[in-house]
């Protein structure tokens, strides 16, 4: 009997072997688990059975892989395997030449961002920078960022050098301007290539040629090579002159912390961020987007529907007021120098502490303090009592504030919705993603109706009465997509009749830039919880779960927090704008 099941066991091995061909990983490769707690399973495959689990950072020595599988070397002598996406690659070896079979190419220096291509094995690229354990490439299959560890160095042919300079030969001359301080220029389109030259923020070069992240420009009749992101199509405009300046228009930031792009676009770069309070001159708007001063000399373009606007030279005087105490409502509360969330910290405060409230400067309460000196605090964040006005916080509270909204996870109970690659189902996520836009849709004094808090199926037409009965503001469906082409990435949001439409537009932005999506734009949909809705609402739908690297992406906590964030925000945009 004994030998019966040695005989079957060494069957079965055999068996997987054919299966599932092994490749040999690289000498001295290891793999760290990536997550909290790793399964590690008999076989390259979800449907073995798990034999052990692994703590965050736990390493292993990697035997080979199996497709998208990883074969470990256990502590206790045995082997496992566990899914690649789920580990972190070590190797001692470094890189230009691509040493597994499919490297990722990410949008920027982490796991965190989206795959824009892959590096073949033995394929040749051109390392532009490093960051940390990360290598910015130039290659055939796309230009991005890469895990340096899985890069050989190679040294690229002069040939491969004057091939590039001869795939543009003749493309047409453009002029360009340099928008970095000083941007070096080298003899070669490589970061180890000798400096011939220095271009300062402003100069106007002619472009010559351009590929795979170099340009190739005549300068002060010279030729040479520079990096193309810092370069841009036409010259930085000026900063206007005080006579310029448009009469008097300012916003303060109302978001926590509010990107700053080089052009009026979600598409646009993120240069810089402001934050909340910050108030700045609004030198041009187009299309909700506002030119701001950010730094001095320094100009870029913010979402507008994060400013709140007044007149310069109308802003009010600090209003004096009587008999008015101001009670702190949070511990550790801040009091400032001035009325501005950049000025000095002279004193904090706990919750219930009171204050005499001596003046108002816009939404700031000036208090007394102890020995008779001033301080400020932010008016949202303290409840007065007295002659003295509430002051609303500046932020989507005052525009979310008792709005009726239901939030509908889509699917439910026997309706599983789609499933991911890697098996998540939808009616899962959806119900994760709208429990944490509801809680944060009451914490800002909205009234929230969930047509569903559980794993519970619902017909349509139950959802959309939930919105009739209720007299919603907006109803709001939440959904993740699917494709056969499983390269389809991004996120949608559908109306269906047009006075759902500015609602969808909205949402889509908003969250789009919160998650740091593919936005596929607000679209008209036929789907009945839209189209037999006499409600404003929209559907949302996410992302793919048929994408194997956005099913992963989705079902992190940083996305469920950015999505959530990005539709109440998106919310609150449409009631201050409606």
């Amino acid at each position: 009997m004994e030998k019966k099941i040695y005989l079957l066991l060494a069957c079965c091995i055999l068996l997987i072997g054919t299966l599932f061909p092994l490749k040999e990983a690289a000498a001295g490769q290891t793999a760290a688990a990536a997550v909290d707690s790793l399964n590690i399973r008999s076989g390259p495959g979800l449907s073995y059975k798990v034999v052990a689990t692994a703590k965050k950072g736990a390493r292993f020595t990697v035997l080979g892989t199996s497709g998208e599988w990883v074969q470990l070397q256990m502590p206790s002598g045995g082997t496992g395997w566990a899914a690649d996406w789920l580990l972190t690659m070590k190797s001692e070896n470094t890189s230009s030449e691509s040493s597994v079979d499919n490297l990722r190419i990410r949008k920027g220096p982490g796991t965190g961002y989206g795959i824009v291509g892959y590096l073949a094995k033995g394929q040749a690229a051109e390392v532009l920078e490093k960051s940390g354990e990360w290598a910015k490439i130039a290659s055939k299959s796309g230009n991005g960022w890469v895990s340096a560890q899985f890069l050989q160095q190679s040294v690229k042919a002069e040939s491969n050098v004057k091939e590039k300079q001869n795939e543009s030969a003749m493309e047409p001359s453009r002029e360009k301007t340099v928008n970095a301080n000083f941007l070096n220029v080298r003899q070669e389109p490589s970061l180890s290539s000798e400096l011939i030259g220095k271009l300062a923020n402003g100069t106007k070069v002619e472009v010559v040629s351009e590929g795979n992240g170099w340009a190739l420009i005549s300068f002060s009749g010279k030729k040479g090579w520079v990096s193309s992101e810092f370069l841009s199509p036409q010259s930085e405009e000026a900063l206007p002159t005080p006579q310029q300046k448009p009469a008097g228009v300012s916003g303060t930031v109302t978001a926590t912390a509010l990107s700053v792009r080089s052009e009026g676009s979600l598409n646009g770069k993120i240069i810089s961020s402001v934050s909340k309070g910050q108030t700045f001159t609004i030198l041009e708007e187009t299309n909700n987007w506002a030119k701001i001063e950010y730094s001095p000399g320094k100009i870029g373009w913010v979402a507008g529907w994060y400013l709140d606007k007044s007149a310069e030279g109308n802003a009010p005087a600090p209003q004096e007021v009587k008999e008015s105490w101001a009670a702190i409502l949070y511990d550790g509360t801040n009091i400032r120098q001035k009325p501005s969330l950049d000025s000095k910290v002279v004193a904090r405060a706990n919750k219930g502490a009171e204050f005499k409230v001596k003046n108002i400067s816009g939404s700031w309460y000036e208090i007394e303090l102890k020995g008779g000196q001033s301080g400020y605090v932010a008016g949202w964040i303290v409840e007065v009592s007295g002659t003295a006005p509430q002051i609303n916080k500046s932020g989507g509270e005052a525009y979310l504030k008792n709005k009726v909204i239901v939030i509908d996870p889509g699917h439910g109970g026997i309706d599983n919705g789609t499933t991911g690659v890697r098996g998540t189902f939808e009616k899962g996520l959806t119900l994760k993603t709208a429990t944490l836009v509801s809680n944060k849709l009451a914490a800002k004094g909205a009234k929230v109706i969930m047509t569903r808090d559980r794993d519970t199926y619902l017909s349509l037409p139950s959802r959309v009465g939930s919105a009739h009965i209720h007299g919603a503001d907006a109803f709001i469906s939440i959904h993740y997509d699917s494709n056969y082409d499983r390269s389809v990435r991004g996120m949608t949001t559908y109306y269906y009749h047009s006075y759902q439409k500015e609602l969808a537009a909205t949402l889509q932005a908003s969250t789009a830039s919160a998650t740091k999506s593919h936005s596929r734009g607000a679209r008209f949909g036929d789907y009945h919880v839209i189209r037999e809705n006499k409600q404003a609402a929209a559907l949302v739908e996410l992302g793919y779960l048929s994408n194997a690297e956005e099913e992963l992406a989705v079902l992190s906590n940083h996305f469920q927090e950015a999505a959530s964030t990005g539709i109440v925000d998106g919310l609150a945009r449409y009631f201050k704008e409606k």
